[in-house]
């Protein structure tokens, strides 16, 4: 989504062993347990001085309960603290369960990642866009080498590039895999997710909403100074906002447990077969297109490299009142999600100290003060 693109820059760093393979039981207990105080420490400092309203962060590593810290409120209004099971908008990671559906799709021959946009939506693009739909693979909505701009409210949308040169990240892409989705299969976007993903993984917290814009309770109020900036800026409740608009992109609500539960069976591979799992994967770069730095994105997730040299997979999301991010090591053995429920946090910043804190080796953590 260009919201989440604009503000995008999330740091994150990957799990590493080195280091801790010859501690014992309790050196590595003593350990992890200041970990976790720093990143309290961390999530103390998202919110210190009208930094946002409310964070929250839940680790699990498969051999330990799940961790969870939080800091700050759910509600402005009566002060509630922030606490597990919150729903929340999640924003553009929902473009990693598209994907999903959609490579299930492939999977079961009921389409292509080669079929054109003119196969299933013939027309469309080239009304809408001014774009060829023959030439924009279905792969190409995935991977955002569509050649297809992004779509800002309030502004003019830039001419389509030409597909497959380079990478434009853009909800458009999204929006029309979601579409291509609704044809093939005769059912809803909303609907597939809830039969391919959600009902196998028991997400009990997971669903696309409709047009009533609902988000199930408990949740977080939503709040955004929308768009604009400094310290006198009106803070606006956004919670029943309509952002059905966001559809496929990103308009998707979760929980941090149901965001590690889906997270981590897709690192692993339990929601597709080799082949559709090796295509999501694939990557192609993003430098140059003013997007995440240090990314390669494949098919609805992405890779980014860190400062300490490790790689996380996952996504992040950027939307009015929520900003989220779900990541882990390839294998899925240990992943971090976090909220903010507030859209503007400098959360660069916060999201690179909370994923250092949590993964990185100490000797290459950037200092937490």
């Amino acid at each position: 989504m260009s919201m989440f693109r604009a503000h995008a820059g999330l740091l994150a760093v990957a799990l590493t062993v080195a280091g801790t393979a010859m501690m014992t039981p309790a050196a590595f207990a003593a350990d992890r347990d200041r970990g976790h105080a720093k990143i309290r420490r961390v999530l103390d400092q998202a919110v210190a001085d009208g930094g946002g309203p409310g964070i929250v962060a839940e680790i699990r590593d498969g051999h330990t309960s799940p961790w969870f810290g939080a800091a700050g409120v759910a509600d402005m209004t009566t002060g509630r603290k922030r606490q597990p099971g919150e729903h929340f908008r999640i924003g553009s990671f929902t473009k990693a369960f598209t994907g999903t559906v959609v490579l299930r799709l492939a999977a079961e021959g009921k389409l292509t990642l080669d079929d054109t946009v003119a196969k299933w939506l013939p027309g469309v693009v080239e009304e809408y866009l001014g774009a060829d739909g023959t030439k924009i693979t279905v792969r190409r909505l995935l991977n955002h080498t569509s050649g297809l701009p992004d779509a800002v409210l309030g502004q003019e949308t830039p001419s389509p590039e030409e597909p497959g040169k380079r990478f434009i990240y853009s909800k458009i892409n999204y929006n029309l895999a979601g579409m291509i989705v609704e044809r093939a299969t005769g059912s809803t976007l909303a609907d597939e997710i809830e039969r391919r993903i959600v009902r196998p993984l028991r997400l009990t917290g997971t669903y696309l909403p409709g047009t009533d814009n609902t988000m199930r309770e408990p949740h977080a109020r939503h709040y955004s100074k929308l768009g604009e900036s400094g310290p006198d800026a009106e803070i606006h409740d956004v919670t029943e906002m309509d952002l059905s608009w966001a559809g496929a992109a990103g308009g998707m609500v979760s929980t941090t447990s149901d965001l590690h539960r889906f997270l981590g069976a897709l690192l692993r591979g339990h929601l597709l077969p080799p082949a559709q799992q090796k295509e999501m994967f694939t990557t192609v770069s993003t430098e140059g297109s003013d997007w995440v730095p240090n990314t390669r994105y494949g098919l609805g997730v992405y890779s980014q490299k860190l400062p300490c040299g490790v790689t996380l997979w996952g996504g992040g999301g950027y939307i009015h009142g929520s900003m989220s991010y779900a990541m882990g090591d390839r294998q899925g053995t240990r992943t971090l999600v976090s909220n903010l429920n507030g859209d503007w946090n400098d959360f660069l910043e916060t999201f690179a100290q909370l994923f250092e804190t949590s993964f990185c080796p100490p000797t290459s953590r950037n200092p937490v003060s």
